[in-house]
């Protein structure tokens, strides 16, 4: 607690240690439920830190300032501060519903994924945040298909929101590798809301695909 009491005044950045010397990260989360300002990034390596940190500076028209949540800031009445490993009631439930998706066929080769078949496809929904809130789903395999239709609909119950992401990512199942890699995305839940989207997905470097994307509902109830 000493930590987020720190940061209430002060300001802190956190970064990779020297010993990471293959450009490897750490969760950013780690330090932004800390309350701390800075978290700093190898950003010559690729992969879910940087996809979260990409997310995460999505919100405020992607300007790349998100100012701290008020329970991060301020102490409360009785002068406790937060504890995000503390027991919480939910605030809002997220319900995230997968249609479909579309533009693997134009973005990437005919064997890319499969050299004598369509691929196979799934999506992984998660939710990054607090650990009361992180949780990891996934649809059904739609098999040799371009075009995917899953129609598959998650809940989350989440207790922190304001500080929670949703990574959406697309993976083509292998049955004696390594899953491949489709297209992922990671949004700000602060700034989700309700109705259809259709929802672009980036590559491993984060870079927007051309043409591939989802079509997804949120609600929150």
């Amino acid at each position: 607690m000493m930590m987020k009491r720190f940061t209430q005044k002060n300001i802190i950045r956190v970064y990779p240690k020297g010993t990471r010397v293959n450009s490897s990260n750490y969760r950013p989360h780690i330090g932004w439920i800390y309350g701390a300002q800075m978290v700093a990034f190898n950003m010559q390596g690729h992969g879910k830190s940087l996809w979260y940190m990409q997310g995460m500076f999505r919100a405020n028209g992607g300007c790349g300032y998100v100012k701290k949540p008020s329970f991060l800031i301020e102490e409360g009445p009785d002068d406790e501060v937060f504890d995000p490993k503390k027991p919480m009631p939910v605030q809002k439930t997220l319900m995230v519903k997968v249609y479909m998706g579309n533009g693997w066929s134009t973005d990437f080769s005919k064997t890319h994924f499969d050299a004598f078949s369509p691929p196979d496809f799934y999506t992984k929904v998660c939710i990054v945040g607090v650990p009361a809130d992180k949780v990891n789903k996934k649809t059904k395999i739609i098999h040799d298909d371009w075009f995917p239709v899953w129609d598959e609909e998650f809940e989350f119950p989440l207790c922190v929101p304001e500080l929670a992401l949703l990574w959406i990512e697309v993976r083509e199942y292998d049955m004696h590798e390594k899953d491949d890699f489709g297209g992922q995305s990671c949004l700000p839940i602060s700034e989700l809301r309700s109705g259809f989207r259709v929802i672009p997905l980036f590559d491993e470097k984060g870079e927007q695909l051309k043409s591939v994307k989802l079509l997804m509902r949120f609600q929150f109830k």
